[in-house]
C-alpha cells in the first residue's frame, strides 16, 4: 500500500462514523462518501473545507442527522477521494465535480453547509444552476478574496508550493503533534486530542498535503466575489469571533451584499468552531431550517 495518500484499509480503521462510509464512482473520481439518518428525510449537504476530510463533521453530523438524511464526502484529492486532474483544480471544476457526485447519488439538498472553502464551492454551485437549496449555510465561509497584496501573493506562494513536489512530503515529515497543534491553534481555534490525532494523520500524508495545497494554488475568489449579489438563495453565516483565518466582520460585508442573508456569531469560537461546540453550531443550523418551515419529512411544521 503507498504512503503517498490515505488508504481506507489502514488509515480508515478507526475513522469516525466508519460504519456511515461507502465508497463511489462519479465525475471519474472514486469518492469517500458518509451518509446517515432517516432514508425518507430531506437532504442535508456537508462539505469541508481546505485540508480536512468528513472527520471534521463528526461531532455535527449526528446531530443533524435526527432530522435529515445527511450526505458528506471528502472533496478531490482530500482524506480517502481521489485527486481532481490538474485541468479541473479551480473553484468552477471543484464545484462541478461535487454535482456530479450528487446526480450519481440522486441527492437534491434542501440545506446545503460548507465550512471556510466548502462555503464558496456551494455558492458557487447555486450561482451555476447545479444546486437549488432552500437554505445555505457558510460556517466561517470562504466568500471573499484575500484583502490587498495577498490576495496575490498567497494562491502564487502556494501554486509554487504546489509545482514543488518535494513540499508535501516535507510537510508531512514535520507534522508532528506540537506542529498540528500550533497549526490548528492559528485558527482561533482549540481541538481535544483525538481532533488533533485526526488532523496529524492527514497532514503526514503527502497526497493529502498535496490535494489542500493544488486546491489553494488554482483557487480565485474575484469571479465568486463578483457574482455573489446574484445568490438568491436563503444564506445564514454561522461565524466562530475568534476566527483567526477569515476574519469576522467578512461575514457581515458578505450579509449586505446578499439578498436574503443573516449572521449567526457564535462567541468564544475559532474557525474550526463547528469542530469545538457541534452542539451551537447545529442549534443554529436547526433553527435557521425551523424559521423556513422544514419538518423531519420536508413538509412545512405549521
Amino acid at each position: 500500500m503507498s504512503d503517498d495518500r490515505p488508504v481506507w484499509e489502514r488509515d480508515g480503521r478507526n475513522w469516525p462514523h466508519r460504519e456511515a462510509s461507502r465508497f463511489v464512482e462519479a465525475s471519474g473520481l472514486r469518492w469517500h462518501v458518509q451518509e446517515m439518518g432517516p432514508a425518507g428525510a430531506p437532504v442535508l449537504l456537508l462539505v469541508h473545507g481546505t485540508g480536512a476530510a468528513t472527520h471534521s463533521w463528526r461531532g455535527l453530523m449526528p446531530l443533524l442527522a435526527n432530522r435529515f438524511r445527511v450526505i458528506a464526502a471528502d472533496l478531490p484529492g482530500h482524506g480517502f477521494t481521489d485527486p481532481l486532474p490538474a485541468g479541473r483544480l479551480s473553484l468552477p471544476g471543484m464545484a462541478s465535480a461535487l454535482a456530479d457526485l450528487l446526480s450519481d447519488l440522486g441527492a437534491a439538498p434542501t440545506i446545503a453547509v460548507g465550512h471556510s472553502a466548502g462555503a464558496a464551492i456551494l455558492a458557487r454551485m447555486c450561482l451555476d444552476g447545479r444546486l437549488d437549496p432552500k437554505l445555505l449555510v457558510a460556517l466561517n465561509g470562504a466568500l471573499k478574496p484575500f484583502p490587498g497584496l495577498a490576495s496575490v501573493l498567497f494562491p502564487g506562494m502556494a501554486r509554487m508550493l504546489f509545482l514543488n513536489p518535494v513540499t508535501p512530503k516535507l510537510f508531512a515529515w514535520t507534522a508532528d503533534s506540537a506542529a498540528v497543534q500550533r497549526l490548528i491553534q492559528g485558527t482561533g481555534s482549540r481541538l481535544d486530542a483525538s481532533g488533533l490525532d485526526l488532523y496529524r494523520g492527514l497532514f503526514r500524508k503527502p497526497g493529502h498535503v498535496a490535494g489542500a495545497l493544488g486546491m489553494m494554488a488554482n483557487w480565485n475568489l474575484d469571479a465568486l466575489d463578483r457574482d455573489l449579489p446574484r445568490l438568491a438563495v436563503r444564506t445564514l453565516l454561522v461565524v466562530g469571533s475568534d476566527d483567526k483565518a477569515i476574519a469576522p466582520d467578512t461575514a457581515f460585508a458578505v450579509r449586505d451584499r446578499l439578498a436574503d442573508a443573516r449572521v449567526a456569531l457564535l462567541r468564544n469560537l475559532g474557525h474550526l468552531a463547528h469542530e469545538e461546540a457541534p452542539e451551537r453550531v447545529a442549534a443554529a443550523i436547526l433553527a435557521e431550517a425551523d424559521a423556513l418551515g422544514l419538518s423531519v419529512a420536508g413538509q412545512p411544521t405549521a
